[in-house]
C-alpha cells in the first residue's frame, strides 16, 4: 500500500509540473529532441529567465535531465525522462489469460466486445450473459459485419459455464455489474455502454461499438502477458 501511495505522490508531481502551458510546451519540444534552454527560450519564444524556472521545476519532477555539450563545454542541454512520462499511463492490470465480457443478454454489447478485444489485440477473449438470451441480435451481427467483425448467431451462453480463474471479467453494462455478486467471480471492470437493443436503431448499436472500441483501445496496453 506504501509503495502505491508514493506512486501516486509521484505521479500527482509530475502532473502539477505539466499543469502549466509553457512548461507542457518544454516537454513537447523535447519528445522530438535535445535542446539547450537558449534554444528553447529562442523556440517558444519566453523570456531566458522563466525558461530557467520551468526548466527547474520539470528537472524537480524527474521529466528532464541535463547534460553538458561534448562540443562547448560551456553549454547545457535538456534531455527528456521518457520512463518519467510513463507513469502517466494508467496502471497496469494484473496479467490474465484471458478476458471475458459480460452483459445480461449476451447478445450485443458481450458480443460486439469479445469480437473487437480479438481482433485489436490478438489475445484470448470470450462472451457470457447473466440471463442469456436465445440468439445474438440481429442489428448486433450486422453492426459487427459493417465493421469487419464476424459473430455467431447462435453463440450466447450463462456466465457461470464460461468464466474461469485467471480471467479477467469486465462488465459491460450496469444490471450485469450490479447482478454479478455470488456464484462467479466479481467483474474486475465495469463499463457503463448503453443498452443498443433498447432504441434498436442501427446508429445505436455503431455508437455501442464505437464506445466499446474506444475503451478497448485504452485498456489493452495495460493488460500483460503474452497471447496464447
Amino acid at each position: 500500500m506504501g509503495t502505491e501511495r508514493d506512486s501516486l505522490t509521484v505521479r500527482a508531481r509530475v502532473h502539477a509540473a505539466l499543469g502549466e502551458p509553457a512548461r507542457l510546451a518544454i516537454v513537447d519540444a523535447l519528445c522530438l529532441g535535445d535542446a539547450s534552454p537558449g534554444e528553447i527560450a529562442q523556440d517558444l519564444a519566453l523570456p531566458t529567465n522563466l525558461v530557467a524556472h520551468h526548466v527547474k521545476v520539470l528537472a524537480e519532477a524527474g521529466l528532464l535531465e541535463r547534460t553538458r555539450s561534448e562540443g562547448d563545454r560551456r553549454r547545457t542541454y535538456l534531455r527528456l525522462r521518457p520512463e518519467t512520462l510513463e507513469l502517466l499511463r494508467p496502471p497496469r492490470l494484473p496479467s490474465a489469460e484471458r478476458v471475458v465480457f459480460v452483459c445480461t443478454h449476451n447478445s450485443a454489447r458481450s458480443q460486439l466486445a469479445a469480437a473487437l478485444w480479438q481482433q485489436r489485440t490478438r489475445r484470448p477473449a470470450a462472451s457470457a450473459g447473466t440471463a442469456p438470451a436465445p440468439r445474438v441480435h440481429p442489428k448486433a451481427v450486422a453492426a459487427a459485419r459493417r465493421h469487419g467483425l464476424s459473430l455467431d448467431p447462435a453463440g450466447t451462453a450463462h456466465v457461470a459455464d464460461v468464466v474461469h480463474d485467471g480471467d479477467l471479467l469486465i462488465a459491460v453494462c450496469d444490471n450485469a455489474h450490479e447482478d454479478l455478486t455470488t456464484g462467479v467471480p466479481r467483474p474486475r471492470l465495469h463499463w457503463s455502454v448503453p443498452d443498443p437493443v433498447r432504441v434498436g436503431t442501427d446508429a445505436a448499436f455503431d455508437a455501442a461499438y464505437t464506445d466499446l472500441a474506444a475503451r478497448i483501445d485504452r485498456i489493452a496496453p495495460t493488460v500483460t502477458g503474452d497471447p496464447t
